[in-house]
């Protein structure tokens, strides 16, 4: 499938129409940003490792009874996905102390959670996604408290199925973000139907391999900790179930 008009371009992918209207085309872009776009970069060949870590998990996740965006990869850096419109709210859980939990509580990274945190965050780069509960978003009008129960059921059972992946893959799925959309109709307009859309990849997530805590994501690149395109290359060998390469 051929893509069409560019009807959007975000910091790490873009996005085409096709001749159908329920259907776009998502392309996966090397450019790299962290801190809301302050910090800005190139990693090479991210776009491609994104794009096929992307298309398994969401192969994986339809397998096991969760309803996504996704239709099937098309090349290296695209895939065909269910036309949305994304509801304003982004999920983040944390199985592990990381990142903006950390920070946001002075406490040491790398403390077990049990149970996971389910975090709302209000999708807005301006403001930095700032931490909300579910009375913001209800009086907004975000979301119905119907719809932000099925998110945050979806939500656990995703965590559940990821963590079971990657522990397979010795990696620790320290925490991440998840975006939510409504599926668009042939008329155009969006149906009750909400499902699982962006992307799931280093990009959105922390991976730790297990028992040394190597970091293989885009902290790699927030932090400067060198070695980014091999971390995302690595994490794609095990996403892929292949072996990695021998010890130098």
């Amino acid at each position: 499938m051929q893509p069409g008009e560019k009807f959007y371009e975000g910091k790490a992918k873009i996005l085409y129409a096709t001749e159908d209207p329920t259907l776009v085309i998502q392309y996966f872009k090397d450019d790299a940003t962290a801190f809301n776009a302050q910090k800005r970069g190139t990693i090479i060949d991210k776009g491609i490792c994104n794009n096929r870590i992307s298309s398994a998990l969401f192969a994986y996740l339809e397998g096991r009874g969760v309803r996504t965006h996704f239709v099937r990869q098309l090349d290296e850096r695209s895939m065909l996905v269910k036309r949305l419109t994304i509801v304003p709210l982004e999920v983040t859980i944390r199985n592990i102390t990381a990142g903006g939990m950390a920070k946001l509580l002075g406490i040491e990274e790398g403390i077990a959670l049990k149970p996971p945190v389910f975090e709302w965050h209000y999708k807005s780069d301006a403001l930095g996604d700032p931490l909300i509960n579910d009375d913001h978003i209800l009086a907004m009008g975000w979301a119905s408290a119907e719809e932000l129960a099925h998110i945050r059921a979806e939500s656990f059972k995703i965590n559940e199925a990821l963590k079971a992946f990657f522990n397979e893959r010795q990696l620790d799925l320290v925490d991440f973000k998840l975006e939510f959309g409504r599926v668009v109709t042939a008329s155009g307009k969006p149906s009750a139907q909400i499902v699982l859309g962006d992307e799931i990849s280093p990009d959105t997530m922390r991976l730790w391999e297990h028992g040394t805590r190597r970091k293989l994501d885009k902290d790699r690149f927030r932090r400067d900790l060198g070695s980014v395109e091999e971390a995302y290359q690595e994490v794609l060998r095990r996403v892929l179930g292949q072996p990695l390469p021998a010890p130098r």
